[in-house]
């Protein structure tokens, strides 16, 4: 009895070290810069949108959108990967206000990576807006950033626990005369 105690304790304490020392994985890509940068105040518009982030980016599926005060798509045309950065082309913005630049992208290890830029127009412009999206027209507002943590801590118990099993029931039979 005393020794599946010891065996129980030793693995809840292995169990809880590993959980702590664990943290969450920051392994996937991050923003590191964006051309505008970040709240920048502006008096006209860039002929050009980009991010880039701390690592390669995979060319597939990248999104990258600019909606403007008024809800209307204000980036015009297709966003382009290069290396680490992801930009689009911008037409003349229109209204006074908050632009909001919309990613997504997938990070070298095969991970989506997703996020909000903003940027303000002082001046009013002159140009034409695209379609108005809506909440379920913006390409970033439902999206994950990789599995849940909860994941993972269901799999190291589940893990732990099959071998505890293992370990006090199935391993090898026992000698009752010892």
């Amino acid at each position: 009895m005393r020794r599946l105690l010891t065996t129980i304790a030793a693995g809840l304490l292995l169990l809880g070290a590993g959980i702590a020392t664990a943290g969450v994985a920051s392994a996937h890509s991050a923003a590191v810069g964006s051309v505008p940068e970040d709240n920048a105040t502006l008096e006209t518009g860039p002929a050009r949108v980009s991010i880039t982030f701390n690592e390669e980016l995979q060319p597939n599926f990248p999104a990258l959108t600019v909606v403007g005060p008024d809800k209307n798509l204000w980036s015009k045309g297709e966003p382009v990967v290069e290396g680490k950065t992801v930009s689009v082309t911008v037409g003349e913005l229109g209204p006074v206000g908050e632009y909001t630049i919309a990613y997504r992208v997938t990070s070298a290890d095969g991970h989506p990576v997703s996020g909000k830029l903003h940027f303000t127009l002082n001046t009013p412009g002159n140009g034409t807006p695209g379609p108005r999206l809506d909440a379920k027209g913006d390409e970033s507002s439902n999206s994950s950033d990789g599995v849940a943590l909860w994941v993972f801590v269901g799999g190291a118990i589940v893990l732990f626990g099959g071998g505890l099993a293992f370990a006090l029931f199935g391993g090898r039979s026992r000698n009752p005369k010892r």
